[in-house]
């Protein structure tokens, strides 16, 4: 049993280490600290040139390989509207909650961190930046996200449209997403050394005051998270069956949550939680194809952890979070964090790839928002892997099956 905990965990109790051992040198040895900051320099820049072309091959494989798919009609349709409706109901009501409940900042990190900003470019050239790019190059950069992500799908149409002839294309596409997946797994086995080095200067440099910094979104994650799971999946069943949902859900889902927190993943957790529907009463035709898809692009917990690490950003800039239109740009990130990333390996990092680009913040905020999207794994995937289980629920209500 000890071992089975230490395989699913592992990565978070050796973050931790890495995130300790860091914290002691940046408050006994602080004169150390100028020496380590390359070590976490290194592995950020081999996880931002590792991850760019893996967001190509991914959304690539992913579109060309969408008229292979089952498609199941009014199932598919009602799922998809499911699925984006629970993300961004679960991103909302984060909003909400930090609003309410605001974290500070230390003030020297904000001016450390923004002292080196520029931004002289007009609106114009930003809307034309966010899509295009003038050199095919510059596609494979982190600040041109946005544009990659529209190459990425363009390719992947067009594959789609070529038949038979693009088929040695899409090989070498969905080849090269298997082989960046599991360069991507290797980079993060060093994960633990690298953020903790980059822990190590943030300590020596600002001071024991960051721990605060950092306890308090992971202290809201949990407590957003934690009502999201009481309060909205007790809706969402209400919605389904009234009062005998409820009962349903409270029932047959502590199975499906206990499989979720002791694997700490949603992979671990599908039959559970296919069975666990099934015996809710959900039709098995239904169950047996939102459940599955939802576990690679349907993610309540993600969509809270990236709402919190966008937050985090912001308030490591000193920027406002609340202004609309970063508001709306953070709804969008998390959408395809939740939805696109999720059927990737470490997908949360291509998210923060993303907010560098959207937003044109520096890179040394990472750490920060990788930290912490670690640390609420566990809960996050309890609410990725149940809420799965409330949509198919919810597709039964408006989609009669047989069986």
């Amino acid at each position: 049993m000890n071992l089975h905990l230490w395989k699913n965990y592992s990565n978070i109790i050796l973050l931790l280490i890495g995130i300790f051992i860091g914290s002691l040198i940046g408050i006994f040895k602080p004169d150390l600290v100028n020496y380590l900051k390359p070590v976490g320099d290194i592995f950020l820049n081999l996880l931002f040139v590792t991850v760019i072309p893996l967001v190509f091959f991914a959304i690539v494989s992913a579109i060309s390989g969408i008229e292979q798919q089952n498609k199941l009609g009014k199932i598919i349709g009602t799922m998809v509207l499911t699925f984006l409706s629970f993300i961004l109901i679960s991103a909302i009501f984060c909003i909400v909650m930090v609003y309410f409940f605001p974290t500070e900042a230390p003030k020297n990190i904000s001016e450390t961190i923004t002292e080196n900003i520029q931004n002289n470019t007009t609106i114009n050239d930003q809307i034309v930046g966010f899509f295009t790019v003038d050199e095919f190059y510059h596609l494979f950069s982190r600040q041109n996200m946005l544009a990659l992500l529209l190459f990425a799908f363009l390719v992947g149409i067009s594959i789609r449209n070529a038949g038979e002839k693009g088929k040695v294309f899409q090989d070498f596409i969905l080849s090269g997403n298997e082989v960046m997946k599991q360069l991507l797994l290797l980079i993060m086995k060093v994960a633990p050394i690298g953020l903790g080095a980059y822990f190590a200067y943030q300590v020596g440099t600002i001071g024991p005051q960051l721990f605060g910094f950092y306890a308090k979104p992971l202290g809201l994650y949990y407590i957003v998270g934690t009502i999201y799971f009481i309060v909205f999946f007790s809706l969402y069943a209400f919605i389904w069956k009234g009062r005998s949902g409820i009962q349903a859900f409270w029932k047959e889902g502590l199975l499906p949550s206990l499989t979720a927190i002791s694997t700490c993943s949603s992979l671990a957790t599908m039959p559970v939680a296919i069975e666990a529907s099934k015996k809710m009463g959900v039709p098995a035709s239904i169950a047996n194809v939102v459940i599955p898809i939802g576990t690679t692009i349907h993610k309540n917990g993600s969509s809270i952890s990236s709402i919190i690490k966008i937050y985090v950003a912001f308030q490591l800039l000193g920027w406002n979070f609340f202004e609309p239109t970063n508001l709306i740009m953070a709804l969008g990130i998390t959408v395809f964090v939740s939805a696109v990333a999720g059927g990737i390996p470490n997908g949360g990092y291509i998210g923060e790839m993303l907010m560098i680009s959207v937003y044109k913040i520096p890179s040394d905020v990472v750490p920060a928002v990788i930290i912490i999207g670690t640390l609420v794994d566990p809960l996050a995937t309890i609410l990725n892997s149940v809420g799965n289980i409330l949509a198919s629920m919810i597709v039964s209500k408006f989609v009669k099956t047989e069986s």
